[in-house]
């Protein structure tokens, strides 16, 4: 793959106008007090389990079902996995991520990782309420409205069932899935779910490896998705966690790793530091294999724009984006949107800077 040369394109990335030291930036009052805000949280080492290889539904473009991974056996032994979360915290491991395929059809499994690793997110389609003794935060996944569901899901009243499981819930933030069919509808879903009082955050359809069917995003519909999503943010304030500078590093047109470089292990050798050392992704039967491991394993890397990738690969790049003070509040931005997104607990603040800015390309 030919990574494009970003530093010489300049409607991808931009440049500071002058020179700034960190401590010039940190001068400011209002970005030294979030960047003490989220760097208390940089002790975060995540990587992510495949708590069954089972599913309640089917989607279209579902990144589970392919690859090798949905043909692993289950390991369904709760001591076999807490012995995993207890060696996993001995190698550093400080935040889990509970995924695929449906980790709400195996909650004795999820109680288990709570009690050994106490920070996580569970990634769920919502269908199944997760017992409230599981305090991590659920991550409940939207693909559009109701009658949207019904085509790509397979899922009858899934909007509504969803909402009635997690109603009043702090644990959920409702996760919508931008793809190029469902952009109109986001507003309608945004306000009934913005009604109850739910907290939303967004999310690209990245196609999985082989994909080509109607989901897959195109340079158009990555402009109207940008404006959608600054539109709803603006719209919702209090209930869409989000920023700007989300919105653009989400809808590039070049995926995540073309612009920022991805450090799972599956696009980065190094076992040296960082997730190329640490990161791992354990399948059902407690495998894990090191070519695949990423947090989104089977997705074309190319058309990766996930909110779970970004997390990490966005985040990681704080030397690239202390540049200018703009471009540094996008970052904080985007740092304590990540946090209040996967942390339970954490309170979004005010976002510091509200104009666009492009990702920039003077530093590694």
């Amino acid at each position: 793959m030919t990574v494009p040369n970003l530093k010489h394109d300049p409607s991808t990335c931009h440049t500071p106008e002058r020179q700034w030291k960190f401590a010039d930036i940190l001068a400011d009052p209002l970005i030294n007090a979030r960047w003490e805000k989220v760097r208390r949280f940089f002790f975060l080492r995540e990587s992510t389990y495949d708590m069954s290889c089972r599913c309640n539904i089917r989607c279209e473009g579902c990144y589970y079902f392919e690859g090798p991974k949905q043909y692993t056996d289950e390991n369904r032994d709760p001591d076999a996995w807490r012995l995993l979360m207890q060696a996993e915290k001995a190698r550093g491991v400080t935040f889990v991520v509970l995924a695929g395929a449906e980790p709400a059809l195996v909650p004795d499994l999820c109680q288990v990782c709570y009690e050994e690793m106490p920070l996580g997110t569970i990634a769920s389609n919502g269908l199944i309420r997760i017992p409230e003794t599981i305090q991590y935060r659920i991550h409940v996944s939207v693909w559009g409205n109701d009658v949207t569901s019904q085509r790509i899901r397979g899922a009858a009243d899934m909007l509504r069932r969803q909402i009635d499981n997690y109603r009043n819930d702090p644990r959920a933030i409702f996760v919508y899935t931008f793809t190029p069919t469902n952009i109109d509808e986001a507003h309608e879903v945004t306000e009934i779910l913005a009604d109850r009082g739910a907290k939303v955050t967004f999310n690209m359809f990245s196609a999985p490896v082989g994909y080509d069917g109607p989901l897959r995003h195109t340079p158009a519909t990555l402009g109207k998705v940008r404006e959608t999503m600054i539109s709803l943010l603006a719209s919702h304030p209090e209930h869409v966690l989000f920023s700007n500078y989300n919105a653009v590093v989400h809808t590039h047109r070049l995926g995540l790793h073309d612009v920022f470089a991805c450090p799972y292990p599956r696009r980065n050798p190094s076992r040296n530091v960082g997730l190329g050392r640490s990161f791992r992704q354990y399948r059902t039967d407690l495998s894990w294999d090191r070519d695949a491991a990423c947090c989104v394993p089977d997705t074309d890397c190319r058309d990766c724009r996930h909110y779970a990738a970004g997390s990490a690969i966005v985040t990681s790049k704080l030397f690239r984006h202390a540049t200018d003070p703009e471009t540094f509040r996008a970052w904080l931005n985007y740092v304590d949107t990540y946090l209040a997104v996967w942390v339970t607990g954490y309170e979004k603040g005010e976002n510091l800077y509200t104009g666009i800015t492009e990702p920039p390309c003077c530093a590694p």
